[in-house]
């Protein structure tokens, strides 16, 4: 223990870059430059499972992982068009990602291929973890994503937050406790407790108790998109409550966030251009994701009517310039309109407010639970 002691103490004497570039010591963001204005809207997104396609279920996945190149890595259909689209009138996008830090340059790199311009970009240290022996921590997403959110948020609070994640892990956890202690739904005595839960060191425990304490309050997230990469059930998301919406793919994302107000009519075009362009997806499929949004009263039949006259005007204004491959957008409108009315009379299974608080340490139980069962099945 001695031995391992002494050998941290000299290599976290290395130059900042390098050990941080290694994994030797956190990547701490800069936050604002003093004197710059707040963000008008910041955007916190995930890496793994919600914007790049990547498998982490067994050694050989992430032996596969570790090595591609940023050219192997493949974006999600849709996500690369709308975290551009995001990205505009000084809004902030942060990402904090589960990936080693030592994948930073790759990871960096495909970002840049994809032609994202991100503020924050933060990878999980876990080779510092496993120098320190702290091996509950290479696992554990709470004690990590919980604190990067809180830290980032402290160094540049933005007006409204939208958060980005998927079914692999407890990030609907993690983001709704991180929505609620900003909100004062949760106390720090309530948050403690849930990271007891949570197995955290004590010291990560206590670091995290002190950013809560000092980060800027307010209810300021109005949306978490959770990103179904396991295909898990959209009904099992429902007691999260409406604020939390479950989606296939980034058309359903584009959407709610149309109704939002966030995106324009032109902005989901282009989402909808990036799906169909990857050959994954064809204008039927994104008409069924509209059926299904709004079946589960995510968008309503109004504004999915409206976004359909909305994008026949900028399609006449040029947003399909050159795209002869497509039937002319009047035809493509007269569809989608077609399959809101094919819904008929029936009720959206509209999700209700939260009757009462979340219990976190419930929830993070049995994620733990969930956890055991996935490694007894191998997966």
């Amino acid at each position: 223990m001695g031995r391992r002691q002494s050998l941290l103490r000299r290599l976290t004497g290395l130059p900042v870059e390098i050990g941080e570039r290694i994994g030797l010591l956190d990547h701490v963001p800069a936050g604002l430059p003093e004197g710059a204005p707040a963000p008008k809207h910041t955007f916190r997104w995930d890496l793994d499972k919600t914007y790049l396609r990547t498998e982490f279920d067994s050694f050989v996945d992430l032996a596969k992982s570790a090595i591609e190149t940023a050219a192997d890595k493949q974006a999600y259909p849709g996500a690369t068009a709308l975290l551009r689209a995001l990205k505009h009138d000084g809004n902030r996008i942060c990402i904090v990602s589960g990936s080693p830090t030592q994948m930073r340059q790759v990871l960096a790199a495909k970002l840049a291929l994809d032609g994202i311009d991100y503020d924050e970009f933060v990878l999980k240290n876990n080779l510092k973890n496993i120098l320190k022996g702290r091996f509950r921590a290479l696992r554990a997403q709470v004690p990590y994503k919980l604190p990067a959110m809180l830290r980032s948020r402290i160094g540049a609070a933005a007006l409204s937050e939208t958060l980005f994640g998927d079914d692999a892990e407890a990030d609907a956890i993690i983001y709704c406790l991180y929505a609620d202690l900003l909100a004062g739904k949760v106390s720090l005595q309530d948050l403690e407790r849930v990271l007891t839960a949570t197995r955290a060191y004590d010291d990560d425990a206590e670091r995290i108790l002190d950013l809560a304490r000092r980060v800027p309050k307010g209810d300021v997230v109005h949306r978490i998109f959770i990103h179904l990469d396991r295909r898990s059930p959209p009904v099992g998301f429902r007691r999260f409550g409406p604020r939390l919406v479950p989606v296939f793919n980034y058309f359903q994302a584009a959407l709610v966030l149309y109704e939002d107000k966030v995106l324009s009519a032109r902005q989901v075009i282009y989402v909808a251009l990036e799906m169909l362009d990857s050959g994954q997806y064809e204008l039927g499929h994104l008409a069924t994701s509209v059926q299904d949004v709004i079946r589960r009263g995510r968008v309503t039949r109004e504004t999915a009517l409206q976004l359909t006259v909305e994008a026949t005007e900028a399609a006449a204004s040029g947003a399909l310039s050159g795209r002869t491959d497509l039937p002319p957008f009047e035809q493509i409108a007269e569809a989608f309109r077609a399959r809101v009315r094919e819904l008929g009379n029936t009720p959206p299974q509209v999700p209700s407010e939260l009757a009462e608080p979340l219990d976190y340490v419930r929830l993070v139980d049995e994620e733990h639970e969930h956890r055991g069962a996935r490694r007894k099945q191998g997966m």
